[in-house]
């Protein structure tokens, strides 16, 4: 899969490879981990941190999500997210299953 992403983003007829990989894997990275699997319709993002990631577009163009950040309800919400995320895994293990 990595090979995948890696090939369109560095093929090039008069170098072929080169070194280009290097500064091209952390973004092919980026994309696997927050593309939502078809088995489990969760990002691998989401089953490890139990949140959505944020991108660097929504940080540079101040998303709504950024702005309605607010320090003091984070601890609360990341209790909630946390429980809810037990109950993602439960749902995503049954999803993988069904979809082999």
């Amino acid at each position: 899969m990595l090979l995948q992403g890696l090939k369109p983003r560095i093929f090039n007829r008069l170098n072929k490879f080169g070194a280009r990989w290097v500064a091209e894997l952390p973004t092919v990275l980026w994309s696997q981990k927050t593309t939502p699997s078809r088995s489990t319709g969760y990002t691998p993002f989401f089953m490890v941190y139990g949140s959505k990631a944020i991108l660097p577009t929504d940080l540079d163009y101040g998303a709504p999500r950024i702005r309605a950040y607010d320090e003091q309800g984070a601890e609360a919400s990341y209790q909630d997210a946390m429980d809810q995320l037990d109950e993602a895994r439960n749902i995503a293990l049954l999803r993988s299953a069904k979809y082999q």
